[in-house]
């Protein structure tokens, strides 16, 4: 039954008790009526038998305070298996204890003591409300107003009343940094789209988001959780699931390998990951390799790769199946209790959420059982039999499909079967074999939480707990694996790692850190709300973390030869520069200057328009690093008109000849490739037919890539293996692409300095 259905039914049985019981206890006045009301709301079903008892325990005003009936159904989930001792329930819950007012003004006048300098700082802008949570741990069943109006008498009697500075509107700090554009689903009320905010604006890491602001059930304690079935053995069964654990944390990753991981498997790694790292416990990868049609060894190597790229070791590495014959045994079982049927419709006949019900549902249980010996053992074609479990899920759907015949040889297995399980049936299974606590996913399989619960209560097996957390999309790209691989097929990109799409392989071949995408995905938080997140969010997170970790050099990407007519040295000369500016001692590199150097063209206007502080016949202009001021002799042109050199004279910086601005150059450069990337698709949703009707293949952006010949620094070739990264003054930041051999430099843009900067 859903969470609403309880709480209709909990709250007739608190009305229907309250007006048996009225002559008795006199009139429910609204206090008590409010304090059923929480009772109905918070009651859960595996001890909603209790109603009566508790509502009886309000009425008699036992159950005074929202905080006593909140112990109340602890004390009752805790001891669900044995006889309710109304006794121990009422001392649990603190019936008769009184806290008395000068208990109560005790216990405030120590804690405004103990803050009093901080108070005095703050005046009335003091939050008190950690001085109440400290006196209601004190003084546990004290009443809450009571304590309030205590705090608030005794600051009134320490600080006096509100002066006008008191009462000053507080004025508001200007705010650093954009928070990233969410797009939040249409579906998502008030209330979680600010619980999504709180998220994203206060977690700045997965440990500080698992460790403070997620609250999942502890190992062992299941039944807490709302929705969770209980049956006869569940106790038992836990406590054998908490022998196998030992009490710790236990999640899985569980990937298809049918395809490269995206953006979305981020957020899914970081929580199942990072939620087992931030508990003590372990995390599992286990690769669910049902669909052998569909699998390929690259997609397995390339998983785990990403998923040790992100931080993270798996405690074990398992396949769905190893568990086959397992699996194939407990589908028996299934058909043996009447639960699981053969059945023949064919898949179109299924599609939809109200096919016609199969005519084979009730068919006996051994024609099913020798039915489904014959699909194990090849005696069928594929598509005249599948395996139906007798279930409805949340959606209506009924009877999804445990197993289908395919007979396609497995990667592990060969061809020992061509009967495959679906993932209705093998998840939580799997999830069960492997002692599972937290069964974490997102939100489009919460219609599969009945049959997850369902399937391993009429197995009589441990069951996890199943989460359900928002998934994560990025704007201006896909990341269907269909999708993709079409993309790939018709030539729109080179492969899954090709740096336009938002596949983990190619956000690394692109040059975003790891680091900088497990930040975003804390930023992005764990709610329920779908998200659709515009590239810049993730973009900003990436310039968060190259900044502090990317070396400065210098490079020039549509590069103008620049003659010094008064070059003094006699040839070129070393300058030695700091990788990172504002922290010399994170070391230092060469730069040559010569008497050619090159700068961007946008760094010289014969004609400039006003505000432009660049080289113009009248203006000079600082190389950077050279302590130098060049000032323009003339241009040489070819016969297009196009300029092939800029001869000018040089000046030592000095306190009488300050230039309006420095630009970045390069002399003896190395030439390399650079690779210039926009997003892959004109619209934002290119999935959408409102927004692209002819479909996403029609939205693609002919501009979003660009490659260019640029002059970087030659101490680059020193470190120039793939993957490493740099900013390249004034420009952008930069990575090392695979493609890269000696005396061939390839480099990718990762990022603009800016995101409002200009495109190159």
């Amino acid at each position: 039954m859903g969470e609403c259905g309880l709480v209709s039914i909990a709250i007739c049985s608190c009305c229907f008790f309250s007006s048996t019981c009225a002559n008795k206890y006199g009139v429910i006045n609204p206090d008590v009526g409010t304090l059923l009301y929480h009772l109905a709301s918070k009651i859960k079903l595996q001890i909603s038998h209790n109603i009566a008892l508790l509502s009886k325990l309000v009425a008699e005003r036992k159950l005074d305070t929202t905080q006593r009936i909140d112990a109340a159904l602890e004390y009752l989930l805790q001891n669900i298996e044995g006889t309710v001792s109304v006794e121990k329930l009422e001392k649990h819950c603190g019936v008769g204890v009184v806290v008395t007012p000068e208990e109560i003004e005790r216990e405030v006048e120590i804690l405004i003591k103990k803050h009093k300098d901080e108070i005095l700082e703050k005046r009335y802008r003091f939050n008190s409300g950690p001085l109440m949570q400290e006196v209601r741990k004190i003084l546990q069943w004290a009443d809450g107003k009571a304590v309030k109006s205590e705090i608030e008498i005794q600051l009134l009697v320490l600080l006096g009343p509100k002066s006008e500075t008191d009462l000053a509107p507080v004025s508001k700090q200007k705010q650093v940094k954009a928070k990233p554009a969410v797009k939040k689903s249409d579906k998502m009320d008030e209330k979680t789209e600010k619980i999504e905010e709180e998220k994203s604006s206060e977690a700045r890491t997965i440990s500080e988001l698992m460790k403070t602001k997620v609250h999942f059930h502890k190992p062992g304690e299941n039944y807490k959780t709302e929705g969770y079935v209980i049956t006869p053995n569940t106790h038992n069964l836990l406590k054998e699931h908490l022998k196998v654990t030992g009490g710790k944390v236990r999640t899985r990753f569980p990937p298809e390998p049918n395809g490269i991981l995206h953006i979305g498997h981020a957020k899914a790694i970081n929580i199942n990951f990072g939620y087992a790292e931030a508990h003590d416990g372990v995390c599992y990868l286990r690769y669910d390799d049902t669909n052998p049609e569909k699998e390929e060894e690259k997609f397995f190597i390339a998983i785990r790769e990403m998923v040790e790229w992100l931080g993270y070791k798996p405690a074990k590495i398992t396949y769905s199946s190893d568990n086959f014959q397992q699996l194939y045994e407990w589908a028996i079982k299934l058909i043996e209790k009447g639960l699981a049927y053969v059945c023949h419709q064919k898949s179109e006949e299924m599609k939809g959420f109200n096919p016609p019900p199969s005519p084979w549902r009730e068919r006996p249980i051994s024609e099913s059982l020798q039915l489904f010996q014959d699909m194990k053992n090849g005696k069928l074609e594929e598509g005249e039999a599948t395996l139906r479990m007798k279930l409805t899920l949340e959606e209506g759907k009924q009877d999804p499909v445990a197993y289908r015949i395919k007979y396609f040889p497995h990667h592990r297995t060969g061809d020992q079967w061509c009967i495959y399980p679906t993932y209705d049936y093998t998840h939580c299974l799997c999830d069960s074999l492997e002692n599972i606590t937290h069964s974490l996913c997102t939100k489009e399989f919460q219609s599969r939480r009945s049959s997850y619960y369902w399937l391993c209560n009429a197995l009589d097996i441990y069951c996890p707990v199943q989460w359900e957390y928002g998934r994560l999309n990025v704007g201006y790209t896909v990341v269907s694996k269909r999708k993709i691989a079409k993309l790939i097929d018709e030539g729109f990109v080179n492969d899954w790692d090709d740096p336009r799409l938002f596949t983990l392989t190619a956000l690394r071949r692109r040059g975003f850190p790891a680091e900088a995408i497990n930040n975003f995905c804390a930023q992005m938080g764990v709610t329920g709300a779908q998200v659709v997140v515009d590239p810049a969010a993730l973009e900003a997170a990436v310039r968060d973390v190259l900044n502090i970790t990317a070396p400065r050099m210098m490079a020039v990407l549509n590069p103008v030869r620049v003659t010094i007519s008064n070059y003094s040295d006699e040839g070129p000369r070393t300058i030695n520069v700091p990788d990172f500016p504002s922290e010399p001692e994170k070391g230092r590199h060469d730069i040559i200057f010569d008497d050619t150097v090159y700068i961007e063209e946008s760094d010289f206007k014969e004609n400039a328009e006003k505000g432009f502080r660049r080289l113009t016949p009248n203006q000079s202009v600082g190389l950077k690093h050279a302590g130098v001021v060049i000032t323009l002799q003339s241009v040489e042109k070819d016969a297009s008109g196009n300029i092939t050199n800029l001869i000018v004279k040089q000046q030592a910086v000095s306190d009488t000849n300050k230039p309006k601005a420095f630009i970045h150059w390069v002399a003896k450069p190395s030439l390399a490739s650079v690779r210039l990337y926009e997003p892959l698709f004109r619209h934002k949703n290119p999935e959408d037919q409102n927004e692209v009707p002819n479909g996403y293949l029609s939205d693609i952006n002919s501009q979003s890539k660009k490659e260019v010949v640029g002059y970087v620094d030659a101490g680059i070739l020193d470190n120039a293996k793939p993957f490493t990264q740099y900013q390249f003054e004034r420009i952008g930041f930069f990575s090392v692409d695979p493609d890269t051999k000696p005396g061939k430099l390839v480099f990718n843009r990762t990022v603009t300095l800016k995101e409002d900067s200009a495109k190159v």
